[in-house]
């Protein structure tokens, strides 16, 4: 065998274990949507049939519609996420900014603990801050479901870890021209690390709109239930749970987050490719 033709041989079997592996991934959001075409019939049969014989996408998404207020579902879903990215992005610029370009006394320990931080699982402080939340009377509210994370350990990190890659004699003409260090967090930083802020937004984002365990405990109105909370809706143990409509309401739900990766996918990649250089 040449070496061309070895090489040719080795790169298809890369690429047939890649897309076996990116199939094995896909198959359930495949299974999901070809599950939202079906009627409760299909749904239900003692077969498996891959394609549905009857296509039910239209009526399963009128009925997610009718049976819960999915709107509302998906409107508190965007306040969550979209008020907890901004606040963590104006902490983690500055805390990373001082980590990574200024020199103070303590500031390996701070590093230190931030890196010890990433170790904590956010469920073993769910119970002091439900009793905290509970103390200060702000149980079922928007502030309970976006105080808890409005600092990121990772997003600290990782912009800090950005940071290093943007040369000093950059942030020293700023200070020649008069800018404090703040105008040069916001008005020299942010612009340079905008891959790294895309791809901190897609992991935050992905996070609180799919997280269930907080808004489990932190809220029981329906009308601040969030995207996770609303598929529950369409769970019944007395009639059954309707399947249709649960992976329909399933796909529009994650429909958003799916859209907004495939537009920042270059940012993205950029953005995580840059943050381990140095």
């Amino acid at each position: 065998m040449t070496p061309a033709l070895r090489d040719t041989v080795f790169s298809g079997l890369r690429h047939a274990a890649l897309m076996a592996g990116a199939l094995v991934v896909l198959m359930p959001f495949i299974w999901m949507l070809v599950t939202a075409m079906k009627p409760s019939q299909e749904i239900f049969i003692d077969q498996i049939r891959f394609w549905p014989g009857q296509m039910y996408l239209l009526e399963n998404l009128h009925e997610a519609f009718t049976k819960a207020p999915l709107l509302r579902y998906l409107l508190n879903g965007v306040i969550v996420t979209a008020a907890i990215l901004a606040i963590q992005v104006m902490v983690a610029f500055p805390a990373a900014y001082a980590l990574a370009k200024l020199r103070f006394p303590g500031r390996r320990v701070l590093f230190g603990l931030v890196l010890l931080c990433l170790l904590i699982p956010p469920h073993a402080i769910a119970v002091p801050l439900f009793l905290l939340f509970h103390q200060i009377g702000i149980l079922n509210s928007y502030a309970a479901l976006i105080l808890p994370f409005t600092i990121s350990v990772f997003g600290i990190f990782l912009m800090r870890q950005f940071f290093l890659t943007v040369p000093d004699d950059l942030i020293d003409a700023a200070r020649m021209d008069g800018l404090s260090e703040f105008s040069i967090v916001w008005r020299v930083m942010l612009p340079t690390a905008i891959p790294a802020l895309i791809a901190f937004g897609i992991f935050s984002v992905v996070a609180h709109w799919n997280d269930y365990f907080w808004p489990l405990i932190a809220v029981n109105s329906e009308h601040l239930y969030t995207p996770p909370l609303g598929v529950a809706a369409f769970r019944n143990e007395e009639a059954g749970t309707s399947y249709g409509p649960l992976m329909a309401a399933a796909t529009v739900i994650i429909l958003p987050l799916v859209a907004a990766f495939l537009m920042a996918q270059r940012r993205f990649i950029e953005g995580i490719t840059l943050t381990g250089m140095k």
